[in-house]
């Protein structure tokens, strides 16, 4: 199985796996699932601490050295990403999301989310 994780997903899987539900946790442990974070993530939570719009005690550079000392693997933004973005319907207004779910489309992998308002883009997305 190929995951890739949203902002909150990735979030909480590095520090406070607790809110995840335990099928989702046994999946990213699960040395079958390929787990990937998104660079568009690490740049959501920069921008949005540079603004004061959350209050987190790590910085996007140590939430990047988690996410890969846990296993991650960091996926770049492409062009390919960005032009698939602006074809998706308007389910959605967040560029950040709506780039992930071009992320899951393009790879295909199944985009694990907090989002309800992501699923009607595809059966890739799994809200939890």
């Amino acid at each position: 199985m190929v995951l890739l994780l949203d902002t909150h997903i990735l979030l909480w899987a590095l520090d406070a796996p607790e809110r995840l539900p335990p099928d989702v946790v046994a999946q990213l442990e699960s040395p079958e699932t390929m787990v990937y974070f998104s660079a568009a993530s690490i740049w959501e939570i920069a921008i949005k601490a540079a603004l004061g719009k959350i209050d987190f005690p790590y910085s996007p550079e140590d939430i990047t050295q988690a996410a890969k000392n846990t296993g991650f693997v960091e996926l770049p933004v492409s062009a390919a990403h960005g032009a698939k973005s602006a074809h998706l319907p308007r389910h959605h207004r967040d560029p950040f999301d709506r780039l992930l779910v071009a992320q899951a489309l393009l790879m295909p992998a199944q985009l694990l989310t907090a989002d309800a308002a992501l699923v009607p883009y595809s059966e890739l997305v799994r809200c939890i």
